[in-house]
């Protein structure tokens, strides 16, 4: 059986905080019509790093957008394919994504097939005037033609590691590992 182990702990509490902070700077600063704006957190990672985006762009924007909550479990290509007994979620967006500028949020963006699947979720929901696509971490290795608007830190990381973001709403931390398999 493989094992993943922590191989090395990439962010703290501290760095994450600060990548949150420049990442709602940034939104604020890249929305054209900041009054039309809502933030759909992905299932589950970027559900609460949403949510304290959204507290973050409260000052800058006067007021605090509109949070949603997307599951893209159907929509996913290998639902159908060694995905074992899928379980969705809620999708929970209590605002019209018509002629809004959507953020998408999550945590780690990998090889873009979240995203893509995000899009046809929220595009399900109506049409936006644009998405925007914000992750907490980067780490590169892409096989969609999908790129980052908002980055909170870009990593290199080898082909037989993974990241992991734990975030104190969830795993009762805030940090970015690294995993590896174990005597690797």
């Amino acid at each position: 059986m493989v094992r993943l182990v922590e191989r090395r702990r990439v962010l703290g509490p501290e760095e994450i905080d600060r990548a949150l902070a420049e990442m709602a700077a940034e939104i604020a600063r890249v929305l054209r019509d900041p009054n039309a704006v809502g933030l759909v957190g992905i299932r589950t990672g970027g559900v609460p790093l949403a949510e304290r985006l959204a507290d973050r762009l409260e000052g800058p924007l006067g007021t605090r957008p509109p949070l949603g909550r997307l599951d893209i479990t159907l929509y996913r290509d290998d639902v159908l394919k060694g995905l074992p007994a899928p379980i969705v979620g809620p999708t929970d967006i209590p605002f019209t994504v018509g002629d809004r500028e959507i953020v998408l949020v999550d945590d780690v963006l990998y090889t873009g097939r979240t995203t893509r699947a995000a899009i046809d979720a929220v595009m399900d929901l109506g049409r936006p005037r644009r998405i925007l696509l914000a992750v907490l971490v980067d780490r590169g290795g892409r096989e969609l033609p999908i790129a980052p608007d908002v980055v909170g830190a870009r990593l290199e990381v080898g082909p037989d590691e993974s990241v992991e973001v734990r975030l104190s709403e969830v795993q009762g931390e805030d940090a970015v590992v690294i995993r590896g398999v174990e005597g690797r």
